[in-house]
């Protein structure tokens, strides 16, 4: 019987449904979106191409682990974690004969793959390119057609594509930025894949050249095994398990190679694991708060016809019951679209993702039943409870209240509204000052947008005893616009509860949209400002390519020039992570300042470290203490500290003597070289002009090289809470919307007391401009109170970076929105003939 009325009232009240429908819709497509990268980060293919033709591949651990047990009430309990590297780790090459003597095995193949990049004009078309001994093209395999294998260290065979592209062909002469000086190389052959290789260029050298270039002597990337003839891959597989069984290798068949051949893929698993989950969770927080609000305002609109059933003896319970069916009705079909249209909007957030250097291509986007089909469940789950939330005040009161109030909006929220919004408002509070001891991006980041969110709760309950105090402000300055001043001063105070659930998406508009553009930039505007004091050198060599040769440096240093270059990398202390440095000892002091607080950079050598205030305290460290941690290729190390320093931010929280880091990075290219010198620019230039794509910047000019970058990092946040934002958006078009359409009657009997259309709409506007200045003023309070305790923080100052033109813009967008949203449904409204709706039927 209810579901047949349930039925029945949505089919008849189509548009008064239609603003909840839209907003769950929206809801799911967003939560399908934040799903499927969730989906991608765990389960997405990672798709070997160089191992196509070596079916069982033997490379490092790349994970730092950490087993704790722990004994409590006569129980132990072992916990085992483990951490990606981020370099790339490798074997010993003396495994290679082991692996050979194993059963079934009829070739072991060593891998060596580094950086190698061709210094062509016609670039690699987005592909890294990687450089490789040419004994290992077997494992894909790269056949010649053209030419002959490389024999000599000046010889080299490019693959096809980068020939075609690049319109090379055997005889020519290619230049190759690799982990030393650029060289130049004679072309003896061009290889072709014998399967598809879409996401690297690849680049033979002869043995010997190849092991001079990787620069780890006896050591190897990986192990491609290929077994005997007519012998089973998996047994083959266990065969080999058993053999390197007591050792850290790892076997890997299957899609479990890729992995092994894409780090960085790997790698970018577990960050969109963390997007996806912060996007999804931040998606989910504001969807409930904004569908929460759109179906007490449906609620609000249908009082009287619920009034009447309470009078012809409908139960609370039937009263529910009713809603939360119709509830679920509009939440199967909003969910059911959304899920829809949520599966291509997260496959455009990966390509995007991609396009953006986020996410390599090599990481599969993966599409499956489970993101649509939990969107749907929280779809209907949060309809049904946002449903059962609208109606509390209608069920709870006699049928003679509810037909009285069904005529004249309640003037006060309930206690139990006020006490769960100044608990909520009590909450956000002790969120702020929290987050003004949070020290590091992972754990802040999430507390910021909580508190918001939280805080933005707290004015929804909140939201008609706020719309009242702006009412009694307003008053004043409200009479001096007119008779449609004082009309809308009267509806501000008659309706606040109304007017509050337009104020609420608003507020979360302005305070979110405020939170995500300026928390970026205080983050990055303090790195900057900590770099650019730290840096004493006179002139910053810079690279276009990947990184600025050693031999560059020594160029300048034997005009005796101070030379300090830069290498920078991530270790781990336990499986805690830090972003580390490492720097030339020799005349560091003339070139940089990290500000330190204790010990003396003098002692900085390979055997010690300098480290951040920040790591000083997580570490418990201080000059003269034992640090023990692993490097960036899973190498472990012991080392002292030397200093402790304050720009952290800017510089990273350990500070390496520069040949200590360099050999344990895929990359030991220097990132950028400081040099102090009386010689002008034009003189260093004139140095390093053998050197291609090397370039001499003053610190102001590296200053704002670094600020692109970081505007390029900054886009991808951005574009991770844009959809968020976007779903702000369209909950304030949305609710405004609705709430001024339920209002035709009264406009209609303004008409007939005398007033025009023009002053209706004035007064409407007067009114959407009062609520824009009140969620302006608590949308900016918000975000100022968040972004000033993630500024305390992180920077230790209580200094938000705001761009006050970018405030101006997110503000007068919120205003174009709500002045749009507002007119477009007051004009339709007033097209009407007002006798016709003053003598309708309710």
């Amino acid at each position: 019987m209810l579901l047949r009325y349930a039925l029945q009232t949505v089919r008849a009240r189509k548009a008064g449904f239609l603003g909840a429908f839209l907003a769950l819709m929206c809801a799911a497509a967003l939560i399908t979106a934040c799903g499927t990268l969730l989906d991608t980060g765990l389960r997405g293919t990672i798709r070997t191409e160089r191992y196509a033709a070596a079916p069982v591949v033997v490379s490092a651990d790349q994970y730092v682990h950490r087993t704790t047990v722990k004994h409590k009430k006569g129980k132990t309990k072992v916990k085992h974690k483990a951490k990606l590297l981020a370099e790339r780790a490798w074997l010993s090459e003396r495994l290679s004969g082991t692996l050979a003597r194993t059963p079934g095995v009829a070739r072991v193949v060593p891998e060596l793959t580094f950086l190698a990049q061709p210094l062509t004009p016609a670039g690699t078309g987005g592909r890294t390119a990687y450089g490789h001994a040419w004994e290992s093209a077997a494992l894909t395999p790269y056949r010649l057609t053209a030419g002959h294998a490389p024999g000599a260290a000046g010889d080299l065979v490019i693959d096809s594509e980068l020939a075609a592209r690049a319109r090379l062909r055997p005889g020519d002469r290619l230049t190759v930025q690799s982990t030393q000086a650029p060289r130049e190389y004679q072309i003896t052959g061009i290889a072709t894949p014998a399967t598809a290789v879409r996401h690297q260029t690849s680049l033979f050298f002869s043995a010997a050249e190849a092991r001079r270039l990787a620069a780890h002597p006896g050591q190897v990337t990986a192990f491609g095994v290929l077994p005997a003839e007519g012998a089973d891959a998996e047994r083959v597989r266990q065969a080999v398990v058993r053999t390197l069984h007591g050792t850290t290798a790892q076997v890997s068949t299957g899609d479990a190679r890729g992995p092994v051949e894409f780090l960085d893929a790997a790698a970018a698993r577990t960050r969109l694991v963390s997007m996806g989950g912060a996007m999804g969770g931040t998606s989910l927080l504001v969807a409930v708060l904004v569908v929460v609000g759109t179906f007490a305002l449906t609620v609000q609109q249908r009082h009287r016809e619920l009034a009447l059933l309470r009078a012809i003896a409908a139960t609370p319970g039937q009263i529910r019951k009713l809603l939360g069916r119709e509830a679920l009705i509009v939440g199967a079909a909003a969910g059911t679209a959304g899920a829809l249209l949520g599966l291509p909007l997260g496959g455009w957030l990966h390509a995007r993702f991609v396009a953006l250097g986020a996410v390599p291509p090599t990481l599969e986007h993966t599409v499956s039943v489970f993101p649509p089909f939990a969107a749907l469940a929280a779809t209907l789950l949060g309809a049904w409870a946002a449903a059962r939330i609208a109606s509390r005040r209608i069920v709870r009161i006699r049928p003679a209240e509810a037909l009285a109030e069904a005529r004249s909006e309640r003037t006060r929220p309930t206690w139990g509204r006020i006490a769960a919004g100044l608990l909520l408002l009590a909450g956000g509070v002790v969120l702020v000052v929290v987050l003004t001891s949070l020290r590091t991006e992972p754990a802040s980041t999430p507390v910021t947008f909580l508190a918001v969110i939280v805080l933005s709760t707290a004015v929804a309950l909140l939201g008609p005893l706020l719309v009242e105090a702006a009412a009694l402000l307003l008053a004043g300055p409200l009479r001096l616009v007119g008779h449609g001043g004082r009309l809308a001063t009267a509806n501000l105070r008659g309706n606040a509860a109304r007017m509050a659930s337009v104020v609420t998406p608003l507020v979360l508009l302005v305070g979110m949209t405020c939170t995500v553009l300026f928390v970026q930039a205080t983050l990055g505007d303090a790195a900057r400002t900590q770099t650019r004091e730290g840096i004493r050198a006179d002139w910053v060599v810079a690279a276009q390519g990947p990184g600025v040769p050693g031999e560059a440096a020594e160029r300048l240093r034997a005009r005796h020039d101070t030379v300090t270059e830069m290498v920078r990398t991530t270790v781990r202390v336990g499986l805690d992570k830090y972003p580390a440095l490492g720097v030339t000892p020799a005349g560091l002091t003339r070139t940089w300042d990290p500000e330190v607080t204790a010990g003396s950079l003098d002692r900085l050598g390979p055997g010690t470290v300098a480290v951040s205030e920040l790591a000083a305290d997580q570490q418990h460290l201080k000059p003269g203490s034992t640090l023990k941690l692993t490097l960036g290729d899973g190498t472990p190390a012991t080392l002292t500290v030397a200093a402790v320093y304050t720009r952290g931010l800017g510089f990273g929280d350990l500070t390496f003597d520069h040949d200590l880091l360099a050999h344990h990075v895929d990359n030991p290219l220097a990132s950028s070289v400081l040099v102090s010198t009386t010689r002008t620019q034009t003189q260093l230039s004139t140095t390093l002009r053998e050197f291609p794509g090397v370039r001499v910047l003053s610190p102001a000019a590296a200053d704002a090289l670094q600020a692109d970058r970081q505007q390029t990092n900054a886009e991808v946040n951005y574009l991770a809470m844009g959809l968020v934002l976007a779903f702000t958006a369209i909950a304030v078009v949305n609710t405004l919307a609705m709430s001024v359409a339920e209002r035709v009657r009264e406009f209609a009997l303004l008409r007939l007391a005398g007033a025009t259309r023009r002053q209706v709409l004035r007064m409407l506007r007067t009114e959407v401009l009062s609520i824009l200045l009140l969620a302006t003023a608590l949308g900016t309070g918000i975000a100022l109170a968040v972004l000033t305790a993630f500024s305390v923080g992180m920077t230790g100052r209580a200094a938000p970076t705001v761009a006050p033109l970018l405030y101006t813009g997110v503000v007068a967008v919120a205003g174009l929105l709500a002045l749009v949203a507002s007119a477009v449904p007051g004009r339709a409204a007033l097209r009407v003939r007002a006798v016709t709706v003053a003598t309708a039927k309710e």
